[in-house]
């Protein structure tokens, strides 16, 4: 798999020189409860502990029969324990991680961008008859990152390069062709990313500064506290790491 998608020098390579323990670790906080809980669902299912039919997201049953847990595991089950679901664990892990210590902080700013995606794709879900939702959320992170490092190589099963702003098409082509149906989940991801981008790192910069995509104070002393004020300084610095090519991972 690491030669499936990797950087143009090799990047993007496994923690395999890592102690398992120390890989998980050293992910950021809401990287590391996600990836957790993902794997665990799929556990689950796996020991028959629990069935996918309880944890798709329907509005009846959630809001009509109160299975509110559903708001939530929709987007944390990715299937049977399988190479297919090590696929998706890599990309989201990596991609999760990559945003989120971008984020810088605490993870109030990540939370939010998760709590955005989320709200959109289950407000989206019934238009597009999906009851699982973490191939759009996972493809949402990839989006924002991809347009985050317009500059970083990435090469395709050793054969394609190019660079990151191209990745989500390439991945969408690549679906295309495995699953031969129009990928409506990653094209979800997409216009939810989009959106996100284009009003966190295109629009303040175009109109003072400001930023209608950050967390609200509320949701900052959730995770920080007694936040510190913004000042011009700190959100030219936000938006220089986020635009800032992603350190490689080994």
């Amino acid at each position: 798999m690491d030669q499936m998608m990797g950087g143009g020098d090799g990047g993007m390579v496994g923690q395999a020189g890592f102690p398992l323990e120390t890989w998980f670790w050293e992910m950021p906080l809401c990287t590391r409860w996600w990836t957790t809980a993902t794997v665990l669902t799929s556990l689950l299912v796996q020991c028959d502990i629990v069935g996918p039919f309880q944890l798709y997201y329907s509005f009846r049953t959630v809001f009509f029969r109160h299975q509110y847990w559903r708001l939530l595991t929709t987007f944390l089950y990715f299937g049977p324990l399988s190479l297919d679901l090590v696929f998706h664990v890599f990309f989201l892990q990596r991609y999760s991680r990559l945003l989120e210590e971008s984020a810088g902080r605490s993870p109030a700013h990540f939370s939010w961008l998760l709590l955005y995606a989320t709200t959109c794709l289950i407000c989206l879900s019934p238009m597009v008859s999906m009851i699982f939702l973490g191939h759009p959320l996972s493809s949402t992170l990839v989006y924002i990152w991809s347009r985050r490092n317009p500059d970083t190589r990435l090469s395709f099963l050793g054969l394609l390069v190019f660079t990151a702003p191209y990745l989500p098409w390439v991945l969408m082509g690549f679906s295309l062709i495995v699953h031969g149906t129009i990928p409506k989940d990653e094209i979800m991801g997409v216009v939810i990313g989009h959106v996100w981008y284009f009003f966190s790192d295109v629009y303040p910069p175009l109109h003072n500064g400001s930023r209608p995509f950050d967390p609200p104070m509320w949701w900052r002393r959730i995770f920080e506290g007694r936040p510190r004020e913004e000042t011009a300084d700190a959100i030219n610095n936000d938006i220089v790491a986020a635009a800032a090519p992603a350190p490689e991972v080994r």
